[in-house]
């Protein structure tokens, strides 16, 4: 079951380079080059265009389309909503006496493109020999601007190595895209037309009426003299550039994309808005983008940079995915949530899941709480289409869906939809984490207590009691695990139910002191009974929690200690995925797990258990997990660090930061793994760091693998940004801003200021 990398990129500790074209790799390398801003996302396929195996992908944040499914019984969905492929803005056609470039077919050579972590540009050259005889050197630039979300630049270079002449281009935007799932484009035209040098066209989704205005104007080494082209779903201009042996000249295109996800507002409105974007952008310079962008990313390397000694490639992997986690989510734009692809890939269909409570929002509460508090706006906004969902379940409340793009449910798998109920727990641990490590009161009570009445409310509909046990529990219901189906009180859901309850009725008493007229308000709003509270408590407090006493472990659910078991290492490895090699029923014969279901509730609630019971429940757990999913072997490195296994932890980690640069999966041509790369992140900080954050106060336990030399890395923490740095002797702790703060450090409480702290490293804390 080894997972083997597949290297091809060059390391370097600030940037992706890929020399040489490589055919074969090309929807990977397209994935990898992938660049956004949280608005809108391209990926890194060829603008000029391809005729080879390619993904011509440009995706907004939110835009999506409506697929029906047909089903009819209650409680299935019968339609769903997912990302939608948009426009080519980019689109570009480059000829030299006659002759087309397309990499395909045409003759390269010297191709090198790059990804550069510091300016946040991706660019790509290389040497066209035509069949003339004559040799062309290009250079493409492109960026989606981090400051002006609406803004992506592109521009492109031209040497002539051995020849004067002239090179003709068509510069576009072109929604003739095919979105991949489906097979068609998804766009109606509605407008097009062109006024003062700015080129614009808006089209509408075929089915949700979603909309999206896309313009761009020209700026250019020498003047142009430009054609209008234009064809159904396409507007473009046409011109040619006069070329000098050994001189440059060169395009630069401002493209301004103008999107409307809830078809609130009309084409008019919406053109109108556009194009005043557009007209604004005319004033804007090229070295102006490049060096706001590249101080935008500077500011996020001062504040969010992990830094590691003695280990190059995985230097270099985890600041792509810091530079992936900042493209996708910023939170710039309240409620905007993280698809499991990010903005890089149409699989998953750009639907987010717990993944973005349970995994995401660590890194951005710890980075850019603005982000993290923009994340959870997303379920707040979505609320009233989680309370609906409720009632088509035959609950009250709300019930989270999910997979999501628009707070709809949208996962057409019955079994995933109706049974995993752990969503809306995920949702009430992303508040009780966020308001713990921030003290954001304010977001509690005007929008989280809201939530976790409704989330209380469904847990409270749809669980029911054990005739034996008399005990509170749900049944009928499948775990993160997903390989266990319509199973009776499975231990993650009703441990992480309870805690909602109790979460629930400590926002309430709280708020009730401390901001009565405004829970008085609330409480009319949503018809709070006071019995209500009084069930919630004694659900919570008789839920059950299935576990063998002598041992410590945690059972799964009921009846999992006496299901069949398999040894995981004899399956061959050739029968993976097993999702695609074994029938699907199949898989849920066996003791055999997914992913962390138990080990999953004692890292989130990691105080509430002791080093004893989290050994016994990783070698129980850890021998039956298959790791199928990329989220898996994080939540095992964390957890080996935390007991000891050091050498294991490492080795769950090695291909943690590189799983996309190195195609662990075989399937980082579909999209990178979003949700994964935030796992990552969690690996170093609170795997080999040691942190914790569910406590009464932050705290660090930090390693160092033995491979290393030193690491850092930075967290925030009630306001103050801390540096925590780890050597073979010592652990270095600093506030580099905000004043001073507490936190533990190997159980030893502590106060860090700008003055700084030493501590010896930990004994035992050095994997050998």
């Amino acid at each position: 079951m080894a997972k083997v990398a597949d290297k091809y990129l060059k390391v370097d500790p600030w940037a992706i380079i890929e020399e040489g074209f490589d055919t074969e790799r090309n929807r990977v390398s397209e994935s990898i080059f992938s660049l956004g801003n949280e608005y809108m996302g391209v990926r890194g396929y060829a603008e000029e265009g391809y005729s080879g195996d390619s993904l011509i992908g440009s995706y907004f944040n939110g835009l999506n389309e409506q697929l029906d499914i047909g089903n009819h019984y209650k409680g299935i969905i019968r339609s769903l909503r997912y990302m939608v492929n948009s426009v080519d803005w980019l689109h570009t056609r480059i000829a030299v006496d006659g002759e087309q470039l397309d990499l395909a077919k045409s003759k390269i050579s010297d191709y090198v493109r790059k990804l550069d972590f510091r300016t946040g540009t991706y660019r790509r050259e290389f040497v066209w020999h035509l069949e003339n005889g004559k040799s062309l050197k290009l250079v493409f630039t492109r960026l989606v601007s981090m400051t002006m979300s609406h803004l992506g630049l592109q521009q492109v270079e031209f040497e002539p190595l051995n020849f004067s002449g002239s090179v003709d281009i068509i510069s576009g935007l072109d929604f003739n895209i095919i979105h991949e799932e489906r097979g068609v484009s998804m766009w109606n035209p509605v407008r097009s037309g062109e006024q003062d040098g700015i080129s614009a066209i808006l089209a509408s989704t075929v089915n949700t009426g979603n909309k999206l205005f896309s313009s761009f104007t020209l700026k250019a080494s020498q003047p142009l003299e430009t054609a209008r082209v234009e064809r159904e779903k396409f507007i473009g201009q046409s011109f040619s550039l006069e070329l000098t042996q050994g001189e440059t000249a060169h395009f630069t295109k401002f493209a301004i994309n103008c999107a409307d996800s809830t078809s609130a507002r009309s084409a008019e409105e919406l053109w109108s808005e556009g194009l005043g974007l557009a007209v604004a952008s005319l004033s804007l310079e090229e070295k102006a983008v490049l060096a706001e962008q590249e101080a935008y990313w500077n500011g996020i390397w001062e504040t969010s940079d992990i830094s590691i000694e003695g280990d190059p490639e995985n230097q270099q992997g985890i600041r792509f995915c810091i530079f992936q986690l900042y493209q996708t989510y910023h939170g710039d734009h309240p409620g905007f949530n993280i698809g499991a692809k990010g903005l890089t890939g149409e699989v998953y269909r750009g639907l987010a899941f717990w993944d973005t409570e349970s995994y995401c929002l660590p890194f951005y509460m710890f980075n850019n709480p603005k982000a993290a508090k923009s994340l959870l706006e997303f379920r707040y906004r979505t609320l009233p289409e989680a309370i609906q969902r409720a009632k088509d379940v035959d609950c009250e409340g709300a019930c989270y869906p999910i997979a999501t793009i628009d707070g709809t449910e949208s996962c057409d798998l019955w079994q995933h939809s109706n049974l995993q109920l752990h969503v809306g727990t995920a949702v009430s641990f992303g508040i009780w984490h966020y308001v713990k490590n921030t003290g954001d009161k304010e977001f509690l009570f005007s929008k989280g207590v809201e939530m976790l009445i409704q989330i209380s409310r469904f847990y409270a509909t749809r669980g029911q009691w054990g005739q034996r046990t008399g005990e509170y529990g749900y049944f009928g219901v499948m775990g993160p695990d997903e390989f266990q189906l319509m199973v009776n009180n499975n231990c993650y859901i009703n441990l992480m139910a309870k805690k909602s309850f109790e979460f629930a009725l400590e926002a309430i008493q709280e708020m009730k002191e401390k901001a009565p007229s405004e829970f008085a308000e609330l409480s009319a709003k949503v018809e709070l009974r006071e019995e209500e509270l009084g069930d919630w408590s004694n659900k919570a407090e008789k839920m059950k929690i299935p576990v063998d006493k002598e041992t410590g472990v945690y059972e799964e659910h009921d009846g999992f200690f006496d299901m069949p078991h398999i040894d995981i290492h004899s399956i061959p490895v050739t029968e993976f995925p097993l999702y695609s090699n074994w029938s699907y029923d199949r898989l849920y014969r066996y003791d055999m797990i997914k992913q962390p279901d138990v080990l999953m509730f004692m890292f989130l609630y990691s105080e509430q258990f002791t080093k004893e019971e989290k050994l016994a429940n990783y070698e129980y757990y850890e021998s039956r997990c298959i790791h199928e999913s990329s989220l898996s072997p994080s939540i095992h490195s964390i957890l080996a660090s935390e007991i000891g296994k050091h050498e294991e932890a490492y080795n769950f980690f090695e291909f943690a930061t590189r799983l996309d640069l190195d195609n662990y999966n075989r399937n980082t041509r579909e999209g990178l793994h979003t949700t994964s790369i935030a796992a990552a992140w969690m690996n170093i900080v609170y795997g080999f760091g040691g942190m914790r954050s569910d406590g009464e106060r932050l705290s660090f336990q930090p390693s160092l693998p033995e491979r290393w030399t030193s690491y850092s890395f930075q967290v925030m923490y009630e306001g103050v940004l801390l540096k925590i740095i780890v050597n073979k002797d010592s652990v270095s702790l600093k506030a580099i801003s905000g004043g001073s703060t507490e936190i533990v450090v190997y159980g030893q409480r502590i106060k860090v200021d700008a003055s700084g702290t030493v501590l010896p490293l930990g004994e035992g804390m050095i994997a050998g």
